[in-house]
């Protein structure tokens, strides 16, 4: 629900109920994650989408109904391929879909309503939905904020601890999944599954030297949701009229930049820094630091025999080879790439291959998932412990 957050916060403001149908679970070559919806308002527009095109249409009635009271106002809905009923849902492609379908009146709801707009501001928020357990509780919800305060509720005061603490170390984790509370032996009543959608402030990408390639990221990462910074010592280069598509701009020796960064501790473990400075005495310096920083992705970009020598003055420096093997060096996967653009995208497909451990390879004859898990590491960086 909170990837399209945006225009959901927008309904929410006329006042007017709307449907909502999230993925729950995933099963197969089903191409959309827990967390992605779809949305219908009175007026029958629709946002979203839950299958990229697979079971849409089924999707879109079954919100319908649940707007216009001629169905459940909530159900939890499964998709899955078979021969009989493959083509009558359009899920051709295989692969199971969960799916929760909810009527939402924005006044009776306020935790939903407040979960996009903390989503809408930028803010760390998440919202836990029953989506397996009693059916009296079935889209219940609770608001977990990035300081641990709660608004709704699930029915029971034990219970709103146990979902609320659940809710707030996936935030921490900056992940969206499913997780059950709830047992034998506890406080919380029979077990309930809940669906939590972290909604995290957007990840940074680092572009250290301000030349034309870097300008071309810029633009790449934007696409892909970072939020983007250059950097660049010289004042010549880093101007706002050279890389107007900028988040910041700073202009500083690149080691100082960052050390002031990992003190305030603005970095996580989703950053992407890209040195595209190649030369030494900003490189060496500035990938010293980075390299023992738990980032998510750490690339330079410089020739071969360039990656060698840069290689050995921080060995000099004091790295050590497990430090090294993070660099991605030469920066970017191999797609004979030229232009500055082309290069762009070379970088922009190693740092997603890298997020979600893909192998860069063609899809073409490929026997591994098209669609694997990927981890969510979002740990905040900090000072480093006296």
């Amino acid at each position: 629900m909170l990837d399209i957050a945006e225009e959901l916060h927008r309904w929410c403001g006329r006042g007017l109920p709307f449907a909502v149908a999230t993925v729950v679970a995933t099963g197969g070559s089903a191409p959309r994650q827990p967390g992605a919806a779809l949305a219908v308002d009175g007026e029958g527009n629709v946002i979203g989408s839950v299958s990229g095109g697979c079971v849409e249409g089924a999707v879109y009635d079954l919100c319908r109904e649940a707007l216009s009271g001629d169905g459940p106002g909530t159900l939890l809905e499964r998709f899955g391929y078979s021969d009989e009923d493959a083509f009558a849902v359009g899920l051709t492609c295989g692969g199971e879909l969960d799916i929760l379908i909810q009527r939402v009146d924005p006044a009776a709801r306020p935790e939903l309503a407040g979960a996009l707009a903390a989503s809408v501001a930028g803010e760390a928020a998440a919202v836990a939905r029953v989506v397996g357990g009693p059916a009296d509780l079935l889209g219940r919800a609770l608001l977990v904020r990035g300081d641990g305060t709660r608004d709704g509720s699930l029915g029971d005061p034990e219970r709103d601890r146990t979902a609320g603490a659940e809710a707030h170390a996936m935030l921490e984790a900056g992940r969206t999944g499913t997780v059950t509370i709830g047992a034998d032996g506890s406080r919380c009543g029979e077990p309930l599954t809940l669906l939590v959608e972290s909604s995290v402030p957007p990840p940074r990408l680092l572009v250290f030297g301000a030349i034309d390639f870097a300008a071309a990221l810029v633009r790449a990462g934007r696409f892909l949701g970072y939020r983007v910074t250059v950097c660049d010592a010289r004042p010549v280069f880093a101007t706002p009229l050279r890389f107007p598509e900028a988040d910041e701009l700073v202009v500083d020796w690149p080691h100082r930049y960052l050390d002031r960064e990992v003190q305030a501790g603005r970095l996580d473990g989703r950053t992407a820094i890209c040195v595209l400075t190649h030369d030494a005495k900003f490189d060496v310096p500035l990938l010293q630091r980075a390299l023992r920083l738990p980032v998510a992705y750490v690339g330079a970009m410089g020739s071969r025999r360039t990656h060698l020598e840069r290689l050995d003055k921080l060995r000099d420096a004091g790295l050590g080879e497990l430090d090294l093997s993070r660099l991605h060096s030469p920066i970017g996967l191999d797609l004979g790439a030229r232009t500055p653009e082309e290069t762009a995208l070379s970088i922009a497909a190693e740092i997603v291959a890298h997020r979600y451990g893909g192998s860069g390879a063609p899809l073409t004859g490929a026997r591994t998932p098209i669609h694997p898990v990927p981890p969510s590491p979002h740990r905040r960086l900090g000072p480093p412990a006296a």
